[in-house]
Order: structure tokens, then sequence, then C-alpha cells
């Protein structure tokens, strides 16, 4: 029976890791446009930089779901209350739906340019069809979310590895001039906002999950892990880049990467990149309809569809738009919750 018990825990503990790098990694991630924008651009600084996240998310990922268990936080913006008191705590929760629902539209709006760019079909009803499978997901609740990740990340940590196999023997990224056009700091901050923006949008799936999985040690060793895998798809992305320079400044460098390799590589990242757009789309709304419910005072069903509604609309402004208008702000915005997070003195006591 311990056995049992132990492999089942086991089990949780792994489905905890693998949604919290769903939530985390998304449209930017899966392109490597983020990846190098925050790292590669800085040569082997960005390496450290990677290692530095790295920590972070290990660390506050851990320490984020470990408050939000013992507080019994249903929700973000209970765990926001308690770290910076309920008047602040009122203006940062609503400043973080506006950032949540601007990502949402992101994902939502990158599954419709994949749609017609690869698949040819109106971008609408890419974005229908995501849609559909979200709400259909989230109606199962935690186990959904579980599912959904459990499947999706495997197959994302797979392609890593299968796109780092025929470089390990280079290692032409730290030959390269670490300090051309760059400041001695600039990697360093770009290393926390990196991190900052990630873990407050990933709250929103992560304290709910954190609150309704009683065992204190899946909670901690999930994000442990998750925290592991973030950091090793960061490296094995900027590791593959930096022997592409000519990707820097493409809007998707992983495309030019797998362009050099096999066609069924190309399709792969298709489904890779869909994936993990899709697995932070339904963290995301997933959250954003759990705090709706205490304030519109409606069903869950119909707080998902309000969600994906209003994302659907907004994310008719575009992709590249919006990525371009509300990241840099959502770096900053989550810095405070960083700081917060991390230097909060914490009045818990352990259930």
């Amino acid at each position: 029976m311990e056995g049992k018990s132990l492999n089942r825990k086991w089990k949780l503990t792994l489905q905890v890791a693998a949604t919290y790098i769903g939530t985390v990694v998304g449209a930017g991630f899966a392109t490597g446009k983020e990846i190098v924008q925050f790292f590669t651009q800085y040569g082997v600084l960005g390496m450290l930089g990677i290692l530095v996240s790295g920590l972070l998310f290990i660390w506050l990922g851990a320490r984020m779901m470990i408050i939000a268990q013992n507080i019994g936080a249903s929700s973000y913006q209970e765990l926001n209350d308690h770290l910076f008191g309920k008047t602040i705590g009122k203006g940062i929760n609503f400043f973080m739906i506006l950032v949540l629902i601007g990502m949402t539209s992101i994902m939502l709006a990158s599954t419709g340019a994949i749609a017609k760019e690869h698949l040819g079909i109106w971008p609408q009803a890419g974005m229908l069809i995501t849609m559909i499978a979200v709400y259909l997901l989230i109606l199962r609740g935690v186990q959904g979310l579980l599912l959904v990740n459990s499947l999706v990340v495997p197959a994302m940590l797979t392609f890593s590895l299968i796109v780092i196999w025929p470089y390990l023997r280079e290692f032409t990224m730290f030959k390269q001039d670490i300090f051309e056009n760059t400041s001695h700091t600039r990697w360093f901050v770009s290393a926390i906002l990196y991190a900052a923006f990630n873990l407050a949008g990933a709250q929103a799936a992560l304290v709910p999950l954190s609150t309704e999985i009683k065992d204190k040690s899946v909670v901690k060793w999930g994000a442990i892990i998750g925290g592991i895998g973030l950091t090793f798809m960061m490296f094995t992305t900027h590791f593959v880049i930096s022997h592409f320079p000519h990707a820097f400044q493409a809007e998707i460098p992983m495309g030019q990467v797998v362009k050099s390799s096999s066609i069924w590589l190309g399709w792969l990242f298709l489904l890779v990149v869909y994936g993990e757009i899709f697995t932070t789309l339904i963290a995301n709304v997933f959250g954003m309809a759990r705090q709706a419910k205490g304030v519109l005072r409606i069903s869950e069903k119909q707080c998902v569809g309000f969600v994906l509604i209003l994302c659907f609309v907004i994310g008719q402004i575009g992709y590249g738009r919006l990525l371009s208008i509300l990241y840099p702000i959502f770096g900053y915005v989550g810095l405070g919750f960083l700081m917060m997070l991390a230097f909060h003195k914490n009045k818990i006591i352990s259930k």
C-alpha cells in the first residue's frame, strides 16, 4: 500500500511540475523570440542570465505555491492581498487582471496566426477551435489542467532534446564577443524581468492549483522540478539558436533552426509551438475564471465563456502588435510582485 501511495504522490508531483512548465511557456518562449530578446543577444552572459532566471523560477515558484497553500488562497487576489495588504492589493489585482487579459489575448491571437500561416485557414477559425477545446478542458477543473500539461509538456521536453542533440559537441556560443553593444549589467536586469513577468502571470493558475493539492511536499517538489525543467528548456533554446546568428532578428528564431532539419521536425515544432501556447492559454483562462466567479457572481461555465469571448475580441488587434505593446509593460508590473514575494515576511501557520 505504501508503494502505491508513493507512486501516486510522485505522479501528482510530476503533474504539478508539468503544469508549472506549461503555465510559463507560451508563444514567445516556443518560437524562441523571448529567449533571444532576454538572453541570447548577450552571448555567454545570456547563459548566466538563464541560470539567474532558473534559480528564481525554482526558489520563488516554490515559495509562491507554498504560501498560497498555507493561507488557503483560492485565487491570485487572495495571495496578493496577503503579500501587499488589502489596500495596495486591490490596485495590484486590478493591474494583474489587465495583464492576464492582455497575455491571454496574445496567446489566443497567436493560435489564429498559426492557423493562417501554416494551415492556410481563416485565423478566426483557429481561434474558435482553440476556444472550444479550452472551454471543455477547463470544465474538468484542476484535473483538466493537470491532464493537458501531462500530455503536452513531455512533448516539449522531447523536442528540446531532439534539437540540441546535433550541437552537443559544439560550444560556439562561448566564443561570441559577449560585450559587444551591451552593458555589463543589462543581461542581469533582463534575467530578473523575465522571471518577474512569468511568475506574476503564472500565479493565476498556480495559486488555486496549490490550494487544491493538500500535500505540501507535492507542491514544493513540483515547483522545484518544474523550475529545473524550465531552466533546461531555456538553455536548449538559447544554445541551439546561438548556432544560427542570422535567426536573431527573425520573428520565429526557432523556425530558422528547424528549416535546416527534416520536414518531420518542422511539423513536430509546429505541434510543440501550439501545445506551449495552449497550455499557457488554458492556465490563464482557468485562473481568470476562478477570479471572475467571485466578482461577477455567475457560474464557472459562464465565467469561462465570458473570459474567452473577451480575449477573442481583444485578440482581433493582432498577435504582433499586442506582443510589442504589452510584453515590456508586463516585465515591470511583475517586478513588484517578484520583490514582494522574495522579501515579504510571511506570518504563516502551517496547516
